[in-house]
C-alpha cells in the first residue's frame, strides 16, 4: 500500500472525516470540494497508482463550469485533444460523411473539452494531493455502520472509523454492492457489448475518429494526437448480455471474432489485434439506476450511482457535477441525512435527463437494422451542409447550488 498526503494528526482529527473509495474522476473531484468545506478526507484506490493514458472523455456544459470553479480549466484546455473530424464509413469501407465532432455530439465547439481519461485523473489528483490522504494499492474489505461512524477494515488489514463513506468506484462499484446489494438490481442493459484496446497507428490518422458501421456492428479507430498508438473500438448489438463470455477471456475473444467474421474495411485486422491485446477492456453498455443514492452514512457518486453509459458521452461530466453537488449539500447541512436528501433532490433530475439521452438518439450511432442504418447515414449527410446543431439541453440543465467553503 502506498500512502500520500497529510497524516492524520491532532489538527485534522477534530474535523469530520470521510473516506472516498475510488481515485479516478468523481473521487478526487469530491475530495477537492469536501476538503474546502472542512472535512479530513481519505481516498482509497485499489490500483497501485493513477492509471495514465486511457480513452478520451468529454467535459461539457455544467461540468465545464465545475472545472472552472476548481481552477483546473486552463490545465484541461492544455490537455484538450481537439479532434478535427469524425469520418463515417459504410460496410464496404466507403465514406458516408465527414463531420466535426460537435456536429455529431451536439457539443459547443470552443467550450466543450475532450481529454484522455488518464490526463483528467492526473489533473484532479494534482489539485488535491497535498490536502487529502491517498491510500493506493488498498481497498475496503468490510464496512460496518452499527456504531456512531462507519467502521472500515481495509484489505491491507488496517482498521479505521470515518464519519461518512462515499463510493466513487465506478459502474461496478464494490461499495454499492456491499451496502445496497448486487449490481443486477440496478443495472439496465442497453443491448450493446463493446471492446476497447490499442493498436499501432499504421493508418496515418491524427486527431480524428474513423467509424465503420454495418447493421448491429461498428468499429472505430480513434487518434487522440500524433501518437504511435490508436484506440480501437468494436461494438455489437446483443439482445441479452453474454454472461458466460464475460467470465472467460478466451470465450470473449471468440465471441467478437464470430460476430465480426466476414466484415469489411480493416475490421479483420482489428479482430486479430484484439486477440493479442494486453490492454483489452470488454464490457456491456449499461446504466445504473437506483431509487436512492445513500444509506445511513454511505453515499454514492458518479458512475457508482447514476452511470449514463458511454452511449451518452456524459459519464465524466456527471461525475464532476455530481461531486460538486454532493459536497455543496454537505457544506450546507451539518446532518448527513439532510445533506444526502438535498443532493438527490438537486441532482437526480439532471442525471435522469442525461441518462435519457440513450432513448432520444444517442444510440443511433450504432443502428441495429439495415433500414435504421440507411436513415442514420442520410441524417449524417444532411449534417454536412446544415449549420452546427445547438448544444443538447441536457448538458447544461443543472444550475449549480451555492457552495460555502469553510474558512
Amino acid at each position: 500500500m502506498t500512502r500520500t498526503g497529510p497524516s492524520r494528526n491532532v489538527s485534522t482529527t477534530a474535523k469530520r472525516t470521510v473516506l472516498i473509495s475510488g481515485a479516478s474522476i468523481s473521487g478526487p473531484a469530491l475530495a477537492y470540494w469536501l476538503h474546502r468545506c472542512g472535512y479530513a478526507v481519505t481516498v482509497v484506490e485499489k490500483a497501485g497508482a493513477l492509471r495514465d493514458g486511457g480513452y478520451p472523455v468529454d467535459i461539457r456544459g455544467t461540468a465545464t463550469e465545475v472545472a472552472r470553479r476548481m481552477g483546473i480549466l486552463p490545465r484541461l484546455r492544455d490537455a484538450h485533444i481537439d479532434s478535427r473530424r469524425v469520418t463515417f464509413l459504410d460496410a464496404e469501407g466507403g465514406e458516408v460523411a465527414s463531420l466535426t465532432p460537435g456536429a455529431v455530439a451536439g457539443g459547443v465547439e470552443g467550450q466543450d473539452l475532450e481529454v484522455r481519461r488518464g490526463d483528467l485523473a492526473a489533473i484532479l489528483h494534482e489539485a488535491v494531493r497535498d490536502d487529502v490522504e491517498f491510500l493506493f494499492g488498498d481497498s475496503i474489505d468490510t464496512l460496518d455502520q452499527c456504531g456512531p461512524g462507519v467502521d472500515i477494515t481495509f484489505h491491507s488489514g488496517r482498521r479505521r472509523t470515518f464519519d461518512l463513506v462515499t463510493g466513487a468506484d465506478g459502474m461496478h462499484s464494490p461499495t454499492r454492492a456491499a451496502v445496497f446489494g448486487p449490481e443486477g438490481r440496478f443495472h439496465r442493459y442497453l443491448g450493446y457489448c463493446f471492446a476497447l484496446f490499442t493498436v499501432p497507428n499504421t493508418y496515418g490518422l491524427s486527431r480524428e475518429v474513423t467509424m465503420w458501421n454495418a447493421p448491429g456492428k461498428a468499429a472505430a479507430l480513434y487518434a487522440v494526437g500524433d501518437d504511435d498508438a490508436l484506440h480501437a473500438f468494436l461494438t455489437f448489438h446483443r439482445p441479452r448480455p453474454p454472461v458466460d463470455a464475460l467470465r472467460d477471456p478466451k470465450a470473449l475473444r471468440d465471441l467478437v471474432a464470430t460476430v465480426f467474421a466476414g466484415t469489411g474495411w480493416v475490421v479483420p485486422r482489428l479482430v486479430d489485434a484484439l486477440r493479442d491485446a494486453d490492454d483489452l477492456y470488454f464490457d456491456t453498455a449499461g446504466q445504473i439506476r437506483m431509487p436512492h443514492w445513500s444509506s445511513g452514512r454511505v453515499a454514492l457518486v458518479g458512475d457508482a450511482a447514476y452511470a449514463p453509459s458511454f452511449l451518452t458521452g456524459q459519464g465524466s461530466s456527471l461525475a464532476l457535477a455530481g461531486s460538486y453537488t454532493l459536497a455543496a449539500a454537505l457544506a450546507a447541512h451539518r446532518d448527513h441525512t439532510a445533506a444526502f436528501a438535498a443532493y438527490e433532490r438537486g441532482f437526480r433530475p439532471f442525471a435522469a435527463m442525461n441518462q435519457a439521452l440513450v432513448d432520444t438518439g444517442a444510440a443511433t450511432l450504432f443502428p441495429t437494422t439495415r433500414r435504421a442504418l440507411e436513415q442514420r447515414d442520410a441524417r449524417l449527410r444532411d449534417l454536412v451542409t446544415l449549420p452546427a446543431p445547438a448544444a443538447r439541453p441536457a448538458h447544461s440543465a443543472l444550475t449549480l447550488p451555492a457552495f460555502t467553503p469553510t474558512p
